[in-house]
C-alpha cells in the first residue's frame, strides 16, 4: 500500500535524503587512444558534482558507491582507486558486484536508506565507462598482433572490436549460445517480437512505435549538452536499414540499440536536508528522493515464464508508483530505460506514458550514450537539473542484468515527498506471485513445435547470418531451433512482415551439426 505522506514538520530533517550535486563528463578526443580511464572519468564527475553542490562536500563524504565498469579490467575495484584519486576516506565504500543498468537507481535508494538510518551523512554515487578508448586499444593490439604473426597477408584484417560480445563469449557456453544467443543484442529482439504478437501489432505498426520513441529521444539528446550523439533523427532514419544504419538482429537496426562505445562518467551527491541547510545549499537546489522499488527475473533467459511481459518490471514500476502515491497524471518527466525499444515499450504501458511524449531526459542509450551500467546516473543528474526549483516529479526506471533481468524504479521530486527512510524497496514477493509456471527446457527435442518468439542475426554487410526460434513442444517444454542464413524462404517468413511468425507451426529436425533445425509445417 502507498505510504501516507507526512507533513515536513513530522519528519526529522536529518533523515530526509536530498540530492545536492550532480556531475557529468563526456570524453571524446579526436584520437580515442588518448581518452581517459574510467576512474579518471569518475573522479572528474564527482569533482563536478561537488562544485555543483557548492564545494567542500567530497572531503567529508562518508559513504561511497561505485557502479562497476567493464572497459578496464585492471580497475575492477574502482572505489579504492577513486578514493586515492580524490583523497577521501569514506567509512563505507563499495563497487557494485556487476555492471547492471538498474545499479544507479538502486544505489540511490541505498544512499537514501543510509541517510535515513543515520549510517551516513554525505553519500556519493558515481560510475563511468571508457569503452571507446578500450576498443581503440584493443584494435591497436589486434593490428599489431596480425602484422607480427601474418606479415604480408593483406586478408588478415582483425574484426571490429565489440567489448560486450567479447565478454559474453568468454563467459557463456552451452545451449543458448550454441544457437547464437550470446550478447544482449541477440536476446532483446526475442522480447520485441513476442511483445509485437501480444499487442496484435503488424510489423509496420510496431516499428513505427519504436521509431517514434527513438526519434523523440534523439531530439532530447540534441538539446542535451551532456549527450553523446546530438543529431536529431526522424523515425524513418531509425527503423529503416541504410549504409549507416545496418540491421543488427531483427527487427533492430544500429540506431535502435544501445551505443556502448562511449567515454562517459556521471555521479551525484546525496545528504540529509538538515546537512544541506547547515552547509548553506539553497532550497531551490535540492531534489528530494522518493521511494524506490526493485524486483528481478531469473538470469537465464530460457527459464522465463514468457517474453511478452516481465512480472519484475511490473512489480518495480507499479511498486514505486504505489509507494509514492502517484499516478501518471502526477509525473512531469520519466526516464524509461532504453537499451532496446522493447523495454520502454513495455514500461510505458505499465506507467501509462504515451508514446508521443519523450521517455527520456538524457536522450536514451543510443543517443545520450550507453555507458553499460551507469546510464541511469546520467538520468539522475538530468532529472535533478530539471526538477530544481520546481514542484515537478520524475519517475526513473532502470533495467539491467544483460537480459532484462533486474529492475529498480525510483521517484524524484522538486518538493518534499513525505517519504520515510530507511525503506525496504524489495518487491520481489509481488513479482514472484505474478509469475506463472516456468516451462522445462528440452535441449535435444525433435518433432513438431510452435514458435514462441524468434530473431534473425545479420552480418555487418546486412546479409542474414542465421536465425533462432524459441519454440514450444506439444508437451509444453521449451526448446531452440536454428534457421540457416541461406534458407531464404524461412528468413523471409520471419522478417518480411507479411505474416505473424509467433504462433506458427513447424518441425525441428536434428542435424549432424548437433543443432535442431527449423522446417516450416507444410
Amino acid at each position: 500500500m502507498a505510504a501516507k505522506p507526512l507533513r515536513m514538520s513530522e519528519i526529522d530533517p536529518r533523515k530526509i535524503p536530498v540530492i545536492i550535486g550532480v556531475g557529468q563528463v563526456n570524453d571524446r578526443p579526436e584520437d580515442p587512444l588518448e581518452g581517459h580511464t574510467p576512474v579518471d572519468l569518475m573522479a572528474e564527475a564527482l569533482r563536478r558534482a561537488d562544485a555543483d553542490a557548492g564545494g567542500g562536500m567530497l572531503q567529508d563524504c562518508d559513504w561511497l558507491a561505485v557502479v562497476r565498469q567493464i572497459a578496464f579490467p585492471e580497475q575492477a575495484e574502482a572505489n579504492q582507486l577513486l578514493e586515492a584519486a580524490l583523497g577521501i576516506a569514506p567509512r563505507t565504500s563499495q563497487t557494485s558486484p556487476s555492471a547492471n543498468g538498474n545499479t544507479p537507481t538502486r544505489l540511490l535508494s541505498d544512499a537514501a536508506n543510509a541517510i535515513g538510518s543515520g549510517a551516513a551523512t554525505i553519500c556519493a554515487v558515481v560510475g563511468a565507462e571508457a569503452l571507446r578508448t578500450a576498443g581503440a586499444r584493443k584494435a591497436q593490439r589486434q593490428i599489431a598482433d596480425t602484422a607480427s604473426s601474418q606479415a604480408g597477408n593483406p586478408s588478415s584484417v582483425p574484426r571490429k572490436y565489440d567489448p560486450l560480445r567479447d565478454a559474453a563469449h568468454r563467459i557463456k557456453t552451452g545451449f543458448a549460445p550454441s544457437y547464437g544467443l550470446v550478447a544482449p543484442t541477440d536476446v532483446y529482439p526475442l522480447f520485441e517480437n513476442a511483445l509485437r504478437a501480444k499487442l496484435g501489432q503488424s510489423l509496420d505498426e510496431s516499428q513505427a512505435e519504436s521509431g517514434l520513441i527513438w526519434s523523440l529521444m534523439s531530439k532530447v539528446a540534441a538539446g542535451n549538452e551532456n549527450a553523446w550523439l546530438r543529431s536529431p533523427l526522424e523515425a524513418a532514419e531509425i527503423i529503416e536499414p541504410s549504409p549507416r544504419n545496418r540491421p543488427v538482429a531483427f527487427p533492430y537496426t544500429k540506431f535502435q540499440v544501445a551505443n556502448a562505445a562511449v567515454n562517459q562518467g556521471a555521479g551525484f551527491i546525496v545528504t540529509s536536508l538538515a546537512e544541506a541547510r547547515k552547509r548553506g545549499v539553497p532550497e531551490d537546489r535540492l531534489v528530494h528522493v522518493g521511494y524506490g522499488a526493485a524486483a528481478a527475473e531469473a538470469y537465464d533467459v530460457l527459464v522465463r515464464e514468457r517474453y511478452d511481459a516481465s512480472p519484475s518490471m511490473i512489480a518495480s514500476i507499479e511498486g514505486a508508483m504505489e509507494a509514492n502515491g502517484i499516478g501518471v497524471e502526477d509525473l512531469d518527466h520519466v526516464e524509461l530505460y532504453s537499451c532496446f525499444p522493447c523495454i520502454p515499450k513495455m514500461a510505458r504501458r505499465i506507467v501509462g506514458w504515451p508514446a508521443d511524449r519523450p521517455a527520456s531526459l538524457v536522450g536514451g542509450l543510443t543517443f545520450g550514450g550507453g555507458p553499460v551500467g551507469n546510464y541511469m546516473s546520467h538520468a539522475i543528474a538530468q532529472a535533478t537539473e530539471a526538477l530544481r526549483g520546481t514542484g515537478d516529479k520524475a519517475l526513473l526506471f532502470g533495467n539491467g542484468g544483460a537480459y532484462a533481468t533486474h529492475n529498480h524504479t525510483i521517484m524524484l521530486s522538486g518538493r518534499p515527498t513525505g517519504a520515510i527512510f530507511p525503506h525496504d524497496y524489495s518487491r520481489q514477493a509481488e513479482a514472484d506471485e505474478m509469475r506463472g509456471e516456468i516451462p522445462d527446457i528440452d535441449e535435444q527435442y525433435s518433432g513438431p513445435a510452435t514458435v514462441e518468439t524468434y530473431t534473425v542475426f545479420f552480418e555487418r554487410d546486412g546479409s542474414p547470418r542465421s536465425g533462432v526460434i524459441v519454440a514450444r513442444t506439444p508437451a509444453g517444454t521449451r526448446t531452440l531451433s536454428y534457421v540457416p542464413g541461406d534458407d531464404s524462404k524461412a528468413i523471409a517468413f520471419l522478417t518480411d512482415g507479411t505474416a505473424q511468425p509467433v504462433g506458427s507451426h513447424g518441425v525441428i529436425v536434428r542435424k549432424p551439426d548437433g543443432l535442431g533445425h527449423w522446417q516450416r509445417a507444410s
